[in-house]
């Protein structure tokens, strides 16, 4: 086969085109020496590339000239050998080719090239199809139309260098950032990943979770950092603490994320701050007593000083979702620069409901619950107008609105959902198809059926959790002895964070035994430096005071090991009772579960998780999670260092 191409002569010209415009044009000199009739060739290659502005390779804005087998025989062919002299005046040629990579130089020719040129290089990168190309012409002269003079595009490049015309050796620099910048992000578009920070006592992880689902029914690619780890679009991407600020610049830094919810806790902070300079949304839950006498944190006032970056971080245009029926909470207003969304739990008539009411008539908004004949009804207010979202009831992870806490989670999820433009059929399928299960939410009120008990695994750490954890257990039972008409036996596996003040752990206790009849005691797998036992001690403690004082619980189990006291709980339990297992390793705890279920045979329960599914079932994902610290250890480490301590 014999190719025939037409022979181009003429200067090498280069045009870069952005956006289907011609934003600079360079005409590349290939490779040279000038002579001086006192140097040979090499000692001239020498004394150019002493030029402070040649490096290695790009390092520098021109390369060094390389004296190769190809340059030598070149020079040969003009009628030097490398060590003659050329005459002064003369150019000898070392690189066929103008490419700065070789040593080639450039001169900037933006504003002389003729426009019927330049309107042929932008018709070559249309018809290409390229965003950004690199037009190389051949032709006598770029002044003069090709058309008259004879040229030729000999090549275009999908990835053309930039240096050449930001740093030309002669003539002006081109800036061309800003076209490249304005074709990535147009002027007048939004430039940034939509934030939604989540803060708060209790609440945060489950409130982040509802948010992104919802989101995640958008279509869109959510990031979301919680204290189980870094979600990008629903895949786990690291196991570990991930509620501070190196986790969320993470999950900004990952180019498929374009709507980022990040949980944030205290302690990110108080140490380095939140990883951004500002967040379109905040969400602040509740203040209560946690993690109070540590780093200068004593009372509640304190921490809810440091809750409230979150809403400072504000911007005028941005939204903070606040729970006006905690003081703390409601009081963060006056620190907000952007728009306040409410949300309440009162009912209508209250003293806060009409504060709510008043600011709406005003123009405000508001997520609030509104007693119907079929049940509680979720309602968006915005100024005087009222829309109806959905029944608490009918949300699955409410359990019939027994789950009191999930229905503020809800009502915090859809203030921010709405305040990020969701529309209202988004909001409502989001909420009504979210569950607790585990695949959803990992120990955040996970429920099983295992030989006719109803099983909760949940994280609940601190009093006010367990007080919530507590309200639940009586609305739940109520309505299970309803269905069976005898009473249910109420068993409880209850630990608590060794970091936490004497008083807090035993007040931890005690409301756990205003609810449970048994109660199994536990400590967290890292005692945060308490010596073992201590915590377990603290916590029965409370639990004896309260029995003294006539508290339901009548038994009360230490057993240390957090599986141990599983199997004891669940040893304890007959059909019809209620298990709840606040847990610190819940995928170990589940996974324990799963084993005891199948040892007491395949027909004689139903669970939310099947065996064998690699998405639901905790036993692999206890597996997994336990290689992937194994095989990252160390970035694993670096994120454990956001966690609380």
């Amino acid at each position: 086969m014999v190719q025939v191409e037409s022979f181009i002569t003429g200067k090498d010209y280069r045009c870069l085109i952005i956006d289907g415009h011609m934003a600079a044009i360079a005409e590349r000199v290939p490779a040279h020496v000038m002579g001086d009739g006192e140097h040979s060739v090499t000692e001239l290659v020498d004394i150019t590339n002493a030029d402070p502005r040649r490096g290695v390779g790009h390092e520098k804005v021109l390369t060094r000239i390389r004296v190769d087998d190809a340059a030598v025989e070149l020079v040969a062919d003009q009628g030097y050998a490398m060590s003659d002299i050329p005459p002064k005046g003369e150019m000898v040629k070392l690189a066929l080719t103008g490419n700065m990579s070789t040593g080639g130089i450039s001169v900037d020719r933006t504003f002389d090239a003729h426009p019927d040129n330049v309107e042929i290089a932008e018709e070559a990168a249309r018809v290409i199809g390229l965003d950004v190309a690199g037009i190389d012409f051949i032709c006598p002269d770029i002044t003069a139309p090709v058309r008259e003079t004879g040229g030729a595009i000999c090549e275009v490049n999908a990835a053309p260098g930039f240096r050449m015309h930001t740093h030309p050796t002669v003539g002006e620099p081109q800036f061309i950032a800003k076209p490249v910048v304005d074709l990535l992000f147009p002027p007048g578009s939004p430039a940034r990943v939509p934030i939604v920070a989540v803060t708060g006592t209790n609440g945060k992880t489950t409130t982040s979770r509802m948010l992104a689902h919802i989101m995640k029914g958008m279509g869109r690619k959510v990031g979301m950092t919680s204290t189980d780890g870094i979600v990008i679009d629903e895949r786990l991407l690291i196991k570990a603490d991930a509620s501070g600020p190196r986790s969320a610049r993470m999950v900004l830094q990952n180019p498929r994320v374009d709507f980022a919810v990040l949980e944030v806790a205290r302690g990110g902070i108080l140490r380095e701050g939140l990883g951004y300079d500002r967040n379109d949304i905040a969400v602040v839950t509740n203040i209560a007593a946690d993690h109070l006498g540590t780093r200068g944190i004593e009372t509640l006032q304190d921490l809810a000083n440091v809750k409230s970056v979150v809403v400072e971080a504000v911007p005028r245009d941005g939204f903070a979702v606040l729970n006006a029926d905690d003081d703390l909470v409601r009081a963060m207003r006056r620190r907000c620069s952007g728009t306040v969304v409410w949300f309440s739990m009162e009912p209508p008539g209250s003293r806060i409901r009409e504060f709510i009411d008043d600011r709406c008539r005003r123009g405000a908004r508001a997520v609030v619950l509104e007693p119907t004949d079929r049940g509680e009804m979720i309602v968006l207010k915005q100024g005087r107008r009222s829309m109806p979202l959905a029944w608490t009831h009918l949300l699955p992870s409410t359990f019939g609105g027994a789950a009191r806490m999930n229905v503020a989670n809800a009502l915090a999820a859809a203030g921010a959902a709405f305040a990020a433009g969701a529309p209202l059929h988004d909001i409502r399928q989001g909420l009504r198809t979210f569950t607790t299960s585990y695949y959803l939410s990992p120990g955040r009120l996970n429920k099983a059926e295992i030989n006719g008990c109803d099983v909760f695994v949940d994280y609940c750490h601190n009093p006010p959790g367990m007080r919530e954890l507590g309200e639940f257990v009586e609305r739940y039972a109520a309505q299970k002895e309803r269905s069976v008409e005898h009473p249910v036996t109420r068993i409880g596996m209850i630990g608590a964070p060794g970091d936490r003040r004497d008083a807090d752990i035993m007040e931890l206790g005690t409301i756990a035994a205003q609810h449970f009849d048994v109660l199994v005691v536990r400590e967290d797998e890292n005692l945060r430096r308490r010596e073992k036992g201590v915590s377990a001690e603290l916590l029965a403690e409370g639990i004896e005071a309260a029995i003294a004082d006539g508290a339901r619980c009548q038994t009360v189990v230490t057993v240390l090991d957090e599986l141990e006291a599983t199997r004891e709980a669940m040893n304890r339990a007959r059909p019809g009772d209620l298990v709840v297992l606040c847990v610190d390793q819940h995928a170990k705890v589940v996974a324990e579960l799963e084993d005891y279920t199948n040892q007491a045979g395949a027909g004689s329960r139903t669970t939310e998780w099947q065996p064998g599914d690699p998405d639901l079932d905790p036993r692999e994902l206890s597996d997994q999670a336990a290689l992937q610290s194994a095989q990252d250890e160390e970035d694993l480490r670096k994120v454990l260092e956001d966690q609380e301590p």
